[in-house]
C-alpha cells in the first residue's frame, strides 16, 4: 500500500514541487521525548534534500530539545504552537499575540479541581505563543504517569469532553486534543490549517501526523491539505514515518 501511494503521487505530481510537513510528537519522536539518534541523522539528511517544514503544538524551545538545533535549522520553517509562532533558520519571524480570557482560565482551573483523575503533577495550564495547552495530569508528569493518564483518558474520554465543553462555552476559541495528555486551545481559525496559506499552488503538500481523528490537533491541517489536492498520512510512530519516506524515495517522489 505504501509503494502504491508513492506511485500514485508520482503520476499526480508533474510540474509540482513536493513539500513535506511533519507533526513532531508521535510522528518524528515519542511524545515529548527526544528523536531517536539514528533516525535523527537520517531525517536531517532528508530535510537537506527535500522541502520540509515542521508543524507542532509545542513551542520552539521544546522542538529544539526534541529534534536538536541542526534539524531545526535544516528545515524550511518550524511552525510552532500550531502555526502561531514561526521560526526560520532558528530566527523568529512571526508570533501571534493572542491571550486567553480570565473566564477561560477559570473554567479550566475549575475542571482541574473537579476531575476524577487524582494524579496531578503541576503545570497544568501552559501559556505558549498564540495558544495555551491544558493537561489534567500536568506537564511535570513522568513517562509512566503520562502513559497512565493516556490509557485512562482513552476509556473516560475526558479530553474530548473538555475540548467539546470549551468549544461550546467559548465560541471565539478552538480546543482540540493534542499529544498524550494535553488539549490545545487557540483563537478560532488559528489552528494548524492556517499554514496552508503559506504555500503556493505549485507546491504539493504531503502531511504526516498522528492525530488526524476529528478530535485531534492534526485533523484541521490534514483536511486542508487534502482539500487542496495534497496527501495526509496518519502514522503510529516515527518508524512508520521513516518507512513511508523510504518508499517515497524509492518511487522518486522524494529525494
Amino acid at each position: 500500500m505504501v509503494n502504491q501511494l508513492g506511485e500514485d503521487m508520482k503520476k499526480e505530481n508533474k510540474g509540482m514541487t513536493n513539500h513535506f510537513l511533519f507533526d513532531v510528537d508521535g510522528t518524528l519522536t515519542p511524545s515529548r521525548k527526544r528523536i531517536q539518534s539514528e533516525f535523527a541523522l537520517w531525517f536531517m539528511y532528508f530535510a537537506q534534500q527535500n522541502p520540509v517544514s515542521l508543524v507542532t503544538g509545542s513551542d520552539n524551545p521544546k522542538t529544539v530539545e526534541q529534534l536538536g538545533v541542526e534539524i531545526c535549522k535544516s528545515v524550511n520553517k518550524c511552525y510552532n504552537c500550531n502555526g502561531n509562532d514561526i521560526w526560520e533558520n532558528q530566527k523568529n519571524v512571526y508570533t501571534n499575540a493572542w491571550k486567553p480570557s480570565t473566564e477561560l482560565i477559570d473554567f479550566l482551573e475549575t475542571h482541574l479541581k473537579e476531575s476524577e483523575y487524582k494524579t496531578k503533577t503541576g503545570r497544568h495550564i501552559e501559556h505558549r505563543p498564540g495558544m495555551i495547552n491544558f493537561s489534567v495530569v500536568g506537564r511535570k508528569a513522568d513517562k509512566v504517569q503520562r502513559k497512565d493518564y493516556y490509557y485512562w483518558d482513552m476509556q473516560s474520554d475526558e479530553r474530548v469532553n473538555v475540548a467539546e465543553a470549551v468549544n461550546n462555552k467559548f465560541p471565539d476559541v478552538s480546543a482540540v486534543v493534542g499529544g498524550e495528555t494535553g488539549i490545545d486551545i487557540i483563537s478560532k481559525g488559528k489552528d494548524k490549517r492556517q499554514i496552508v496559506s503559506h504555500f503556493n499552488e505549485n507546491e504539493k503538500l504531503f502531511f504526516f501526523g498522528d492525530r488526524m481523528d476529528p478530535d485531534g490537533n492534526d485533523f484541521s491541517l490534514a483536511y486542508a491539505v487534502k482539500e487542496r489536492g495534497g496527501v495526509a498520512k496518519q502514522v503510529k510512530n516515527w518508524r512508520e514515518t521513516k518507512e513511508i519516506l523510504e518508499n517515497l524515495q524509492k518511487t522518486g517522489v522524494a529525494n
